[in-house]
């Protein structure tokens, strides 16, 4: 009878399993963001915003033009320019023109953001695992490479 009764129940169209999926893909994300923009204030008095600036500026050790950080940030010139009127004052980040174009501002670190972010990033790194550490190392990167796909949508095609 439970076999019967198993064979009876449909299985959710794939449309509505991709919903379901992209509901759990942004509650996780927006949770995971939540945890961590707390953290980033308590401990550093930082916010994510500030966190993701100081972590484009320290891959780059000549630094970057503010259009290449919005790009890579995904947001606005206007956006970032806020963020980094903030950290310039924190004496975190050091703005300046590139060959001496005022409309081109270039940014770069300071030792003491270095110093800073290498604090924030380990600790960042250490949060991450915690709120992932229910995931084996071989579902991690089952997820990866799953997820990976979604860098090239169809749509962009």
């Amino acid at each position: 009878m439970v076999a019967r009764i198993d064979k009876l129940k449909k299985k959710p169209p794939t449309s509505k399993n991709k919903l379901r999926l992209w509901i759990r893909l942004l509650r996780s994300t927006r949770y995971m963001e939540s945890v961590l923009r707390a953290k980033l204030r308590k401990k550093f008095s930082v916010t994510l915003s500030q966190f993701d600036v100081l972590a484009a500026l320290s891959r780059s050790e000549d630094g970057m033009i503010m259009s290449e950080v919005s790009k890579l940030l995904m947001v606005s010139n206007g956006n970032i320019t806020g963020i980094v009127d903030r950290l310039t004052e924190d004496g975190l980040v050091i703005r300046s023109m590139r060959g001496g174009d005022r409309r081109t501002n270039f940014l770069r670190l300071t030792r003491k953001g270095q110093r800073k972010f290498n604090r924030m990033a380990a600790a960042h790194e250490k949060w991450i695992e915690e709120l992932l550490n229910g995931f084996s190392a071989d579902e991690v990167s089952h997820l990866i490479a799953v997820l990976s796909r979604l860098k090239k949508p169809e749509i962009d095609k």
